[in-house]
């Protein structure tokens, strides 16, 4: 290098702590929470592993920091997909899209292992928590705009609370048992998820059909003049 050749600049901070979170995402996906080492991720990373230290503090830190950088998107991807136009058939449809996209990313892998990890970790239990129930809401306010839209007869209690508690806890358990299972689990678990988008396309099909519409609009005038 010449004299007159300008001195490389330092890398600044974000991407050296990019570099760190994606560095602790594939380890965490690849060989799990109890593989973490700071030291490594930080040789993957190629930065001093004290510069994990200094930016992230502590171990647990860095992957809830690795958890929130990868939910940011995905809780984005999920809110723009329910607010865009289109059916929830067809939406339902989508999330088994991202479903299998987050497979295949390690983003269903890194946190089931921060769900492992917290069942003995009381620290980080009380900073994930938090995250899964931020995703929970989002299909809670998914669940409440399809009632409101297609105002199904639902037996009581049956409600936007009690569908979208087994809609997700139902999700959750389907992606640890895909994690062990692999393809076998798959296999099992289509004819469910196929059968909850038909069951959408023809509660969509009976809210827009005229038969439906007149079925619908009696109901409330025959609820109307028994509360006279």
């Amino acid at each position: 290098m010449s004299g007159s050749d300008p001195k490389p600049k330092p890398m600044p901070a974000v991407d050296t702590k990019t570099r760190i979170l994606q560095a602790a995402f594939r380890t965490l996906a690849t060989q799990g929470y109890a593989a973490l080492s700071v030291r490594e991720i930080a040789k993957d990373a190629g930065v001093n592993h004290a510069l994990i230290n200094y930016h992230f503090g502590t171990k647990d830190r860095l992957v809830i920091a690795v958890l929130d950088e990868a939910n940011r998107r995905l809780l984005e991807r999920q809110r723009r997909m329910y607010a865009s136009p289109g059916g929830f058939a067809q939406k339902w449809a989508q999330a088994r899209a991202f479903y299998e996209d987050d497979l295949a990313s390690g983003f269903v892998r890194v946190q089931a292992e921060l769900y492992s990890a917290s069942l003995s970790n009381v620290e980080l239990r009380e900073q994930f928590l938090p995250r899964i129930r931020a995703w929970k809401g989002v299909v809670l306010e998914a669940v409440r705009e399809a009632l409101r839209m297609h105002a199904p007869r639902l037996p009581e209690g049956f409600d936007a609370e009690a569908i979208a508690t087994l809609i997700s806890e139902f999700w959750l358990g389907m992606e640890f048992a895909r994690l062990i299972g692999g393809d076998e689990e798959r296999v099992r678990h289509e004819p469910a998820l196929d059968a909850i988008g038909r069951m959408l396309s023809a509660l969509e099909a009976s809210a827009t059909s005229p038969r439906g519409v007149a079925s619908d609009t009696a109901t409330r005038r025959g609820g109307a003049r028994r509360r006279r």
